[in-house]
């Protein structure tokens, strides 16, 4: 007997009044029918046993339902509308396995089940083999300390700046979720710096205790939080060599001016931004980039006010220092930015040279001793 013949006898029998363990055993036969031969089924036969499976599971009880979502997460070419239905459902032992293997849900149906669903829900979630961005920032918005952790530790997933932003910003305060975000490879050097300028004096000392690839730039900047462990950070990254070269052959060619500083900050481009401001005002790097990501906003306005930046472009440079998901605090820092005068931002800037100039020779001093 051919599979189709089968097949038609299975709809035939399921489909019919029956008691409903006589329908459960058919959905078994059925989705067993499937296993055998997935591989070999194109588009159109998979959409046969789809119709079928639909109207079926939704007659079945929980410990069935849950026990087909486990034999058809893994499998590339499960019938689609059975795995979002299954996906979907309120009980998490069937919601589960599919949200957590399933390649048959796309990243909106993710995001849509990861914007409504329960926590359980979002945790299945955060374990998939790849979360993407677009996932990774509502699992870290709406995720509780569980999901949000579960999300950290995950290799495969991947953080957009916005959500870099909400993981250090959710650091502040939690010493286990400070840890999963520093040890990982993927964290930008701007969310880096601004996790330590924004943590905690216990998130530090549980910092200090991590193994991580930064553990060594860390316990420095615990015992001396100096600009010596920017400079550590710093050296390590290809983004800011790169920025320094491009920064520099704006200046050699004359191009290196406040529009450029503004398209920088624009396009968060931090190192770019830090860089330019830094050769635009004549303050070491390291002063730049603490201006960038300590929680006060102050140093940025009085270097904007000192060397002339217009109000837009220190916006702009705010903007970006700030992050995605900050308050709208402009109304707060235009009326500062109007009340500093430029003659007492210069002053300020002055006097800031020559402690961050003295601070960065103190070091080298101490060494030739």
């Amino acid at each position: 007997m051919s599979d189709s013949q089968t097949i038609i006898e299975e709809l035939e029998e399921a489909l019919s009044t029956r008691p409903i363990g006589y329908r459960a055993e058919a959905l078994r036969r059925i989705t067993d029918l499937f296993l055998g031969s997935a591989s070999t089924y194109d588009e159109h036969e998979v959409a046969l046993y789809d119709d079928v499976m639909v109207l079926l599971i939704g007659e079945m009880e929980t410990a069935v339902r849950a026990a087909l979502a486990r034999r058809l997460a893994a499998i590339p070419n499960a019938p689609q509308n059975l795995v979002r239905k299954l996906a979907q459902d309120e009980a998490i032992d069937v919601a589960g396995p599919v949200l957590t293997t399933s390649p048959r849900l796309d990243d909106d149906e993710l995001v849509a089940a990861a914007s409504t669903a329960s926590q359980d829900h979002l945790l299945a979630i955060s374990k998939r083999a790849v979360v993407s961005e677009a996932v990774s920032d509502v699992l870290v918005t709406r995720g509780d300390r569980t999901v949000a952790l579960s999300t950290v530790a995950n290799k495969g997933a991947r953080f957009s700046a916005r959500g870099h932003d909400i993981l250090v910003e959710r650091s502040r305060e939690d010493d286990e979720l400070a840890a999963g975000v520093w040890t990982r490879q993927d964290i930008p050097r701007h969310h880096l710096l601004k996790l330590f300028a924004v943590a905690s004096e216990n998130v530090r000392r549980r910092l200090e205790s991590v193994d991580g690839q930064s553990t060594r730039v860390l316990r420095t900047m615990l015992s001396e939080v100096s600009g010596r462990v920017q400079e550590t950070v710093r050296m390590r990254s290809s983004d800011y060599s790169e920025a320094c070269r491009i920064v520099e052959a704006l200046r050699r060619a004359g191009e290196l001016d406040e529009a450029k500083l503004r398209e920088f900050a624009a396009t968060g481009r931090f190192d770019e931004t830090t860089v330019a401001l830094s050769v635009l005002s004549d303050l070491p790097i390291g002063a730049c980039e603490r201006a960038l990501v300590q929680p006060r906003a102050e140093l940025v306005i009085l270097v904007a006010k000192a060397i002339g930046l217009s109000w837009n472009t220190t916006k702009t440079i705010l903007r970006l220092r700030d992050g995605h998901n900050a308050p709208d605090r402009n109304a707060e820092y235009l009326a500062a930015y109007s009340k500093l005068r430029p003659e007492t931002a210069r002053k300020a800037m002055n006097f800031l040279r020559l402690r961050e100039r003295a601070a960065h020779a103190q070091p080298h001093a101490q060494g030739r001793e």
